[in-house]
């Protein structure tokens, strides 16, 4: 029987010789599980992750590829519930290092296995590239016979670069006519890019930027927020404000937005006969970016359909996670800056983090 687990979505990629594995690194997710992985921003090394929290995702990884006696790629994704879950990657939040993470009732933590992949994924690229860990190379030779000690490694989880790495999904919805854009667990990207820098608000950064997901300080945002969603939008609508950014909000949202102590342009629903609508300040060019949450209601549901996809056709930033949302509104309230423009070779050459 399947249920929802609402907490923090972890990926692994491994390599495994049959006995021992290598871990490059440990990716955590900055959507709240439910999205896709492949639409979800991925960010290396997990930031809000306590020192216990990652013992055990590394002991579980080991523990099935040894049981499933795999020789090559496995990849694995996790979530974790309680410990503070949901524990949000913007603003740099989470669990400080070593510390047993606890939920408000003082239960641990708990790491559940989402799903094992016996193969490689997308975040293959990704990870051997920000880890400068060869892993389809040692996956060959691991399928030859040859172990990971052989190959001049250490099993186990490698040691952090000094960096953090945000890869962001691309998405081609204006050229898909008619595909909703609102994300779930059907994976809808075509494509990836990495942010990579010293920190995690400079990595973020270039990472929105490369994918055309990133808000303007001073900007425009069209706010349409299930009900159910509106008391999670509040972080969301206060870093709006601290951006100066200006609001437009449908009926409710925008009467949550008013009682923040913020101002707001309230619009009328396509269907509702009044003028200006939802659609009408996406297409005249008033939003630069719209924010839309769905819900169960039949008419609601079809006006956010129409919401998306007049963004996806005017191409300027859909947002229905608002965990996404929030990240981009805080990289503009930081006005884009922060980050550090080097080569490569200088990121990774730097020192690694026992």
């Amino acid at each position: 029987m399947d249920r929802y687990l609402e907490g923090v979505e972890v990926e692994v990629d491994a390599v495994c010789d049959g006995e021992d594995m290598i871990i490059p690194g440990i990716m955590q997710h900055v959507e709240r599980a439910g999205v896709h992985s492949g639409d979800s921003l991925a960010v290396y090394p997990a930031l809000s992750l306590s020192e216990d929290e990652i013992a055990t995702l590394v002991d579980y990884t080991g523990r099935i590829g040894r049981a499933l006696g795999l020789r090559g790629l496995m990849n694995i994704q996790f979530v974790i519930t309680g410990g503070g879950a949901y524990r949000n990657l913007v603003s740099g939040g989470g669990a400080p290092a070593g510390a047993e993470s606890l939920t408000q009732n003082g239960q641990p933590s708990q790491v559940y296995v989402l799903e094992v992949n016996p193969r490689s994924s997308r975040t293959i690229p990704f990870i051997s590239k920000v880890t400068r860990v060869p892993m389809v190379k040692l996956a060959v030779e691991a399928m030859r016979g040859r172990s990971i000690r052989e190959q001049g490694y250490e099993p186990g989880l490698a040691p952090k670069r000094d960096l953090v790495a945000v890869k962001a999904p691309v998405f081609s919805m204006s050229k898909l006519a008619g595909v909703d854009t609102f994300l779930g667990p059907e994976m809808k990207s075509t494509g990836e890019v990495m942010g990579i820098d010293r920190n995690y608000e400079g990595a973020v950064v270039k990472a929105l930027m490369a994918s055309g997901l990133s808000m303007h300080p001073g900007g425009s945002v069209l706010l349409s927020v299930a009900d159910g969603d509106k008391a999670d939008a509040i972080p969301l609508v206060r870093e709006l404000g601290l951006s100066r950014s200006r609001m437009y909000a449908t009926a409710g949202t925008a009467a949550m937005v008013r009682s923040l102590g913020y101002e707001v342009t309230e619009v009328d629903r396509r269907l509702s006969g009044r003028r200006p609508t939802v659609l009408d300040v996406i297409q005249d060019g008033s939003v630069s970016a719209v924010v839309n949450t769905i819900t169960g209601d039949r008419q609601t549901l079809q006006d956010g359909f129409h919401i998306r996809r007049a963004a996806a056709e005017r191409r300027i930033p859909c947002f229905t996670s608002l965990d996404t949302a929030r990240c981009a509104a805080e990289s503009a309230r930081r006005n884009g800056d922060g980050y550090n423009v080097l080569s490569m070779a200088e990121y990774l050459d730097g020192p690694v983090r026992q």
